[in-house]
């Protein structure tokens, strides 16, 4: 039984009380810098949740209007339609003032920012709510959180799916029953500013070509270039440093917007120059040749060695035959988790699911199977340790009250925790440190019921993946990380694309919050709150040169996640479908970054693996390992 009804009336809920502007939008595919909306609905709460105003209309986008067997919006049913900018004075009337809310905020958000900006107008919208990511905090009893499972859920009737207005009429049962649930929990809403920092102004460039090579290490003196290096260069050039690139990109070289340690070559006619590139370089030993050089040596590039699974390269023309392979330069340590050779028929490799055609032990089922303790109070090591108990008893180890919450157990200082009072109404059972030793567990009143659990991974722990099958949202893997909901630091989730040496095959395969999305599209970043995160993955479309995604999460200043405690990481197909994995990660006390997961190739599968080893150096440090320099 949900905690909540879907009743209007919201007037006794003062700390959820806004004027709220809900929003729908069907579209013709799915990248906003690309794509166009068809079709456009708002409805408009007022602050005691009853509705205000409302309006929807066709788009004639003037394109193709794309999967019509999802939308149903052919070109003959949106032709006469207006065009966006002939309604958009319209539509901002209604968002100006107004907390943006949205199933899968972000998404509808950038539609609207890109539609705007075409249109030369200012989107006026200052914060957005998404319900998808407010419901993954209630955590209500559902199979997964898509509008439609929560509707029924509770309670609201939706009469035809993906019907723009009617999609916005159930968001707003679903909304005032979620925000119910959130007050009966005592939650902070998770609301966005916008613009976010996946704002328009970093949407990125067009699809970059990965190098088909592996990068054969340095530039040696006295001898030729070969595809796969990593080259930069910096300062005045003779010829056009876009011609430099095309006819370096042409001979199979990896053309690099930074120097890192792995570097082969840097390219500038000033070896003193004191420009970023140049000084990391002279750091890093990095060769140094000037631009005749460079063009000289294109004449004569050496073939080499294409990454593992993709098709065999033409060799650049006029290509000599293949040397004897070089010695490298000693590879500068990578600051990731060490992969074992192999991996053991174990709990911790339990499969999900069989696609990978390997027969896995299942995980033993323990007295704390199939529920989610949350610990309070204690010294850090205390808490973790309570932590790492819950997981091998089988249970998931929560950081946050939500509604999945089965029991409690309170360390020492735990009673003076704020969010003690709430649980004690909430009549959920509590226990002291001793109970872990070995529980004895009660049924929780309102306890999540008939829904299948995440597989609980420990640190280090693996699970299969489905495979791919073809292009698509569905074929999207997400890592969601959210850590404690009192958290005053920011804290910056990072995504790594790494070929089989552990590098980037490119400085824009570093997705973070200034860039947000890799120029293929395959890995993006969304922000689903201040303490919510989610990197997503296309599978079906990683180059063969992509063997590993590593997501991580960097604190930005000065302190240490044994200040901010754990994160806690699921992993699901797509943002709303429900969770294969997931994992309590704890750091020790020092650390500023932390490995979270790593989504890698085994043989034709992929896999997920709960990294959760931290460092104490920052961001860069961490971005230069994997072969891209930041600025800390």
């Amino acid at each position: 039984m949900s905690l909540a009804s879907a009743a209007s009336d919201l007037s006794e809920l003062r700390d959820y009380a806004f004027e709220w502007a809900l929003v729908d939008v069907e579209t013709s595919g799915l990248v906003p810098r690309r794509d166009r909306v068809l079709s456009v609905a708002v409805v408009t709460l007022g602050a005691d949740g009853e509705q205000t105003g409302e309006f929807s209309t066709l788009l004639n986008p003037g394109c193709d209007p794309g999967p019509v067997h999802v939308h149903g919006l052919t070109a003959e049913r949106l032709r006469g339609a207006p065009a966006f900018e002939q309604v958009a004075g319209r539509i901002g009337a209604l968002l100006e003032g107004r907390v943006l809310v949205a199933h899968n905020a972000q998404f509808d958000y950038d539609f609207l920012a890109h539609e705007f900006t075409r249109a030369r107008l200012r989107l006026p919208v200052a914060r957005r709510l998404c319900t998808l990511a407010l419901n993954r905090r209630v955590d209500p009893p559902t199979d997964d959180l898509k509008l439609g499972t929560l509707a029924a859920h509770y309670g609201v009737p939706q009469l035809k799916a993906h019907d723009a207005l009617d999609d916005t009429r159930v968001l707003a049962g679903v909304l005032r029953a979620s925000l119910r649930e959130a007050a009966q929990l005592d939650l902070p809403l998770p609301l966005v500013a916008c613009p976010p920092r996946q704002d328009a102004q970093f949407a990125p460039k067009p699809p970059k070509t990965p190098c088909a090579f592996r990068n054969p290490g340095r530039l040696t003196a006295g001898g030729p270039l070969v595809q796969g290096m990593k080259v930069a260069v910096t300062g005045e050039t003779r010829a056009a440093r876009a011609d430099l690139v095309l006819r370096g990109v042409a001979a199979g070289l990896n053309m690099m917007g930074s120097v890192s340690g792995h570097t082969s070559a840097l390219v500038t006619n000033d070896p003193a120059a004191n420009s970023a590139k140049a000084r990391r370089a002279r750091a890093e030993g990095v060769p140094v040749i000037d631009e005749s050089a460079f063009l000289r040596l294109l004449g004569d590039v050496r073939p080499g060695t294409a990454h593992e699974g993709a098709a065999a390269p033409v060799p650049a023309p006029g290509a000599a035959p293949a040397p004897e392979p070089a010695t490298a330069l000693p590879a500068v340590p990578t600051p990731r988790a060490p992969e074992p050779e192999s991996e053991p028929e174990s709990e911790q490799g339990e499969a999900a699911g069989a696609q990978s055609g390997r027969k896995r032990t299942a995980k033993p089922r323990g007295p704390l199977t199939g529920r989610r303790v949350l610990v309070l109070g204690g010294t850090h090591p205390e808490a973790v340790a309570a932590r790492t108990r819950v997981v091998e008893l089988g249970g998931a180890a929560a950081i946050n009250l939500s509604a999945g919450v089965t029991d409690v157990v309170v360390l020492d200082g735990g009673r003076t925790d704020r969010r003690l009072p709430r649980i004690t109404a909430l009549l959920l059972p509590t226990h002291d440190a001793a109970w872990l030793v070995a529980p004895v567990v009660t049924e929780a009143p309102g306890a999540a019921g008939g829904r299948a659990a995440a597989h609980v991974l420990p640190r280090g722990g693996v699970v299969d993946l489905p495979l791919p099958k073809g292009r698509g949202a569905e074929h999207r893997w997400t890592v969601t990380a959210s850590w404690a909901q009192q958290t005053a630091c920011e804290i910056d989730v990072v995504a790594f694309v790494l070929d089989e040496d552990g590098q980037v095959s490119f400085d824009e395969d570093f997705v973070f919050y200034g860039a947000p999305e890799n120029p293929g599209g395959t890995v993006r970043l969304l922000s689903d709150g201040p303490t919510e995160q989610t990197v997503s993955v296309d599978l079906a479309t990683l180059p063969p040169s992509a063997r590993k995604v590593v997501v991580a999460a960097a604190i930005d200043g000065s302190p240490a996640f044994g200040e901010v405690g754990a994160l806690h990481i699921v992993s699901g197909p797509g943002t709303s479908a429900a969770a294969l994995a997931q994992a309590t990660l704890d750091a020790a006390t020092t650390e500023r970054t932390m490995l979270l997961a790593e989504i890698y190739r085994r043989g034709q599968s992929w896999r997920l693996r709960a990294v959760g080893q931290g460092y104490d150096h920052g961001l860069g440090a961490l971005a230069r390992g994997y072969g891209v320099d930041v600025d800390d």
